[in-house]
């Protein structure tokens, strides 16, 4: 019986994996290694936040990107954008120095009440008990679509976590819908690739990130305006660093503060290559999408202005986004999620300091934590703050469980244990 398995294997996964093996528990790390990050973004991406912002988390702060980029001869300088692919191979580097097992590379189909532990189900052999269990999926389950393009026929929409090659486009016309980074970089590729793109937007304009300041500056320039993991200001100051800080408010403020805080932005080494190259709908808003001839979309635009736009297109990308949303977890048992508290109008799990949900053992990391302990759990930078602390609640948990003593009837822990009550279990 394993004492913790870790359900995903990107930044957050490997962060846990490497605290858990240190703190001496016998884990287990099932996923592909940083999938979202080698699958799922196109070639030629950059890594939007800074290098020394961007480090999985290991006990002593080692193995940080910085140290990888020096071991190659590459750049992680402040100020300078390092490519996705750099990032990716770090991921897949850290994996292999940081202390932690050899990661499975197999699809976790279902996660079951067994006992005071779990049943973890795998594409590829046997179901194993685990004591606790950790869910560091990332962001792939939640790619979020508007609802007009929710009819279409296969082939004609896209998310843009579809493509790790935008050649395909290469003299065809596309739609990309969107106002973020993912939206704006998309696009550009797109038109370097040779696509004819245009970004449709409902703002009515576009923002962009400012060049960084140094990290050197004078003082009083430093304390107006504090570097942090996640940009400058003391807002972000407050969402880099004080996780725990926005733990402690009210639900419906810490779900507010996810869902605006750190809204959509351009990287400043992107405005160049997009304004030059890539035409934009602002301040229109998509109301329909239908099929037409030749395999093409035709999209129904209304203006702020209540004015309708036609725009026919070849392809649709949709670069909208991510919405945690437990109900699209479904490798959750059924019945276990929805016995889960949840923040609000339930769509993510409420919390402990330790980032353990209601049912006793369960954890959660990345973004279904955000509107817990805030905008921070959408980053990489994220995962520096969650590793240790949510090993620390895997040891506290299987410290009040105590030693491996016998067996179960398998039955699963009640809803008064859920509740965070547990029953005294004897394995």
């Amino acid at each position: 019986m394993d004492d913790l398995v870790v359900i995903g294997a990107g930044p957050y996964g490997l962060s846990i994996a490497a605290h858990a093996a240190a703190a001496g528990l016998g884990v287990r790390v099932v996923g592909r290694p940083m999938a979202s990050w080698r699958d799922h973004m196109p070639e030629g991406m950059y890594l939007k936040s800074e290098p020394w912002s961007s480090n999985l988390s290991a006990p002593g702060g080692r193995h940080t990107l910085a140290e990888y980029c020096a071991t190659r001869g590459l750049s992680a300088e402040h100020g300078s954008p390092l490519p996705i692919a750099t990032f990716s191979a770090y991921g897949l580097w850290f994996a292999r120095h940081a202390g932690l097992p050899e990661v499975e590379e197999d699809t976790v189909t279902e996660v079951t009440p067994h006992g005071d532990g779990f049943l973890v189900h795998t594409a590829g052999g046997p179901p194993r008990p685990a004591r606790t269990v950790a869910v560091a999926v990332g962001v792939m389950p939640f790619t979020r679509y508007p609802d007009a393009l929710r009819d279409l026929p296969p082939g004609h929409c896209s998310h843009s976590t579809g493509h790790g090659d935008l050649t395909r486009f290469a003299g065809r016309e596309v739609a990309v819908l969107g106002a973020g980074q993912a939206a704006l970089e998309t696009a550009a590729l797109l038109a370097e690739a040779g696509a004819r793109p245009c970004l449709v937007a409902r703002r009515s304009r576009l923002n962009w990130n400012t060049v960084p300041q140094p990290l050197d500056r004078p003082l009083l320039r430093a304390l107006r305006d504090p570097h942090s993991g996640l940009g400058t200001g003391w807002r972000s100051w407050v969402w880099s660093e004080l996780p725990w800080a926005v733990r402690r408010l009210p639900a419906p403020t810490r779900e507010r503060i996810a869902a605006t805080a750190l809204g959509p932005a351009g990287a400043w080494w992107l405005r160049d290559r997009f304004e030059r190259r890539v035409p934009t709908l602002l301040g229109h808003r998509l109301h329909r999408a239908v099929p037409v001839a030749g395999g093409r979309t035709r999209l129904g635009l209304t203006t702020a202005a209540g004015e309708s736009v036609v725009l026919d297109t070849a392809h649709v990308i949709a670069a909208t986004g991510f919405a945690p949303d437990l109900a699209r977890l479904e490798l959750l048992d059924a019945g276990l999620r929805a016995a889960l508290a949840t923040v609000g109008d339930g769509g993510t799990p409420e919390l402990s300091p330790g980032f353990e949900s209601s049912w006793p053992g369960l954890f959660f990391a990345g973004l279904l934590t955000a509107p817990s302990f805030g905008p921070s759990m959408r980053f990489v930078h994220g995962a520096g703050f969650t590793a240790g602390r949510l090993v620390k609640g895997v040891l506290g948990r299987l410290g009040a469980r105590g030693p491996l003593t016998g067996t179960t009837d398998g039955a699963g822990p009640d809803r008064a244990a859920a509740a965070g009550h547990p029953k005294t279990y004897l394995r």
